[in-house]
């Protein structure tokens, strides 16, 4: 199958919305991390350019994946808000990551999480 790559859809009403409620959760002195499905293979439970916001207290916005790595999504997000650090998850069938968390569907998923300020 062919692995697909790209970045924020901005034409996703959903996605545009986070990008909204980022901007309003900076301008009241919050800082927020987004998390985008960067690239997939095969089944995935979310297409490439789906978005979720998290704050620093750990409330979320949209989803990446569905629900099956969301936690772990979260963890590093709120890592990522505190050391500034860019990450790269990647999860797929041959990771152990990926039964833990729960994504046993066959494909493979990778997300980045960058700090918003």
């Amino acid at each position: 199958m062919k692995e697909s790559r790209i970045f924020i859809n901005m034409s996703k009403k959903e996605d545009n919305n986070i990008l909204y409620k980022a901007k309003e959760i900076i301008q009241n002195g919050s800082t927020v991390a987004l998390a985008t499905v960067i690239s997939t293979w095969g089944s995935s439970p979310r297409p490439v350019g789906s978005v979720m916001l998290i704050e620093q207290n750990g409330k979320f916005y949209g989803s990446v994946s569905g629900g099956c790595i969301e936690a772990e999504v979260i963890e590093s997000a709120l890592k990522t808000i505190e050391d500034k650090k860019i990450r790269k998850l990647d999860f797929g069938v041959s990771n152990d990551k990926a039964w833990e968390v729960g994504l046993a569907c066959g494909g493979k998923i990778s997300v980045l999480i960058e700090n918003l300020e």
